[in-house]
């Protein structure tokens, strides 16, 4: 499987924003390589896109040195002019399991964050801003990790709770830096958080969820009808042993005990890159998808709970394990449940797709609704609250929504 290294990905209509510079460039150049070239989709770095509760699309995604968002009222066939996030250029951490994130605050407010690389090898901070004005302009960027010392502090995911608290979680290797410092022990990273109550002006300070998380792999986060955000990602257990947990909220302040929710004993020192997936439907069951490479049993594998993960049903296998299947995602919506992932066969990319009409009790046959034969970048469920897209990047084919549930 190819995936876009350096995260460049073309779009097939490119809107305001997408127009190249006058002067063409030579046919053996990537202009999207050139720091002078106007700012769009076509170019974009790890791009992640969201619908807000009005319907209208975002987008927000990294390049040359910058994080953009841009809007779309007409279902990604054209975009608005991109509106730079960070007027100072950073080094962004934009790559499959690593990228910009936004969300939506209960009175329109437009949330962004990011992991910003520093200059030593696996390092980063992470930055956070916020518009009020609709998306056309955006707050200086703040820190969010309150430990600034140049060590590990990325892969943030954020999310916005019921009463419009944002919560930002992410990777943090300070507890590993003090042990190394006493010679001691450390596997992995950990997982701390943070949250804002005044629409992002400030965080509270920084807590650890746990010790141990794998430290490269994506957290994935997700809100139950109650408005409670959950956190699932890939952790240490043991000698070495890298499953997920998952960890639920009854407040900002107030997390649950964190819970393991996978039990494949997939025995490796190194970090998969590989990171889950979350959904959370109307009637408070949790629906997970997540990659193994265990000796007993190994690939993509789904599972959801009704218990907030204390008990889990049998984890169906997903997709072919051989063509490489991977890097899953997960939407429950209005009854349904959807999983995208990608294989690919040698010669092309697939994405792929099973949907269950009972709550992920059953499985329609596995369907292919796009492909590619150049690179690609990771499939993405998403919903306007009454369809279900997968968004998808591809060199070759540019920006897809292509949808596949009610309403399309």
């Amino acid at each position: 499987m190819r995936l876009l290294g350096s995260g460049i990905l073309l779009v097939a209509a490119l809107g305001a924003g997408g127009l190249l510079r006058a002067a063409p460039p030579a046919a053996d150049v990537d202009p999207c390589l050139d720091s002078l070239t106007a700012p769009s989709l076509r170019c974009a770095q790890a791009p992640s896109a969201r619908f807000d509760a009005t319907g209208r699309l975002w987008v927000t995604w990294a390049q040359s040195g910058h994080v953009y968002v841009s809007q779309s009222d007409d279902r990604g066939r054209n975009f608005a002019t991109p509106v730079k996030v960070n007027a100072t250029p950073q080094k962004i951490g934009a790559h499959g399991e690593n990228r910009p994130k936004i969300a939506f605050g209960p009175q329109g407010e437009i949330y962004v964050s990011w992991t910003e690389l520093l200059s030593k090898r696996f390092t980063g901070q992470i930055r956070f801003t916020h518009s009020l004005d609709g998306g056309r302009s955006f707050s200086a960027p703040l820190i969010v990790n309150d430990d600034r010392t140049e060590i590990s502090h990325r892969f943030d995911t954020l999310a916005v709770d019921g009463d419009g608290n944002i919560l930002i979680a992410w990777l943090d290797k300070r507890d590993q830096a003090r042990a190394a410092g006493r010679g001691d022990e450390y596997l992995g990273a950990a997982l701390y958080y943070t949250w804002s109550a005044d629409r992002g002006q400030s965080f509270r300070p920084n807590r650890k969820l746990l010790d141990n998380s794998c430290e490269c792999c994506r957290i994935a986060a997700a809100v139950d009808p109650d408005g409670q955000p959950a956190l699932m990602w890939r952790h240490v257990f043991g000698d070495h042993i890298r499953d997920h947990a998952l960890v639920s909220f009854d407040a900002p302040g107030a997390p649950t005990e964190p819970v393991r929710v996978s039990f494949d004993e997939w025995r490796v020192d190194a970090c998969p890159h590989h990171g889950p997936a979350l959904d959370i439907d109307a009637d408070g069951v949790y629906h997970m998808v997540w990659f193994d490479n265990a000796e007993r049993r190994h690939g993509v594998f789904y599972a959801h709970s009704g218990n907030r993960g204390r008990s889990l049903t049998e984890p169906v296998s997903v997709g072919v394990y051989e063509a490489g299947a991977g890097h899953a995602d997960v939407l429950a919506h209005a009854g349904h449940v959807y999983l995208a992932w990608q294989e690919f066969d040698g010669r092309v990319n697939r994405v792929r797709l099973m949907r269950s009409a009972d709550g992920g009790d059953t499985w329609q046959p596995v369907e292919d609704i796009a492909q590619s034969d150049g690179d690609v970048d990771y499939p993405f469920l998403l919903t306007d609250g009454k369809a279900v897209y997968v968004a998808w990047y591809a060199r070759a084919e540019g920006f897809r929504l292509l949808p596949v549930g009610e309403g399309e």
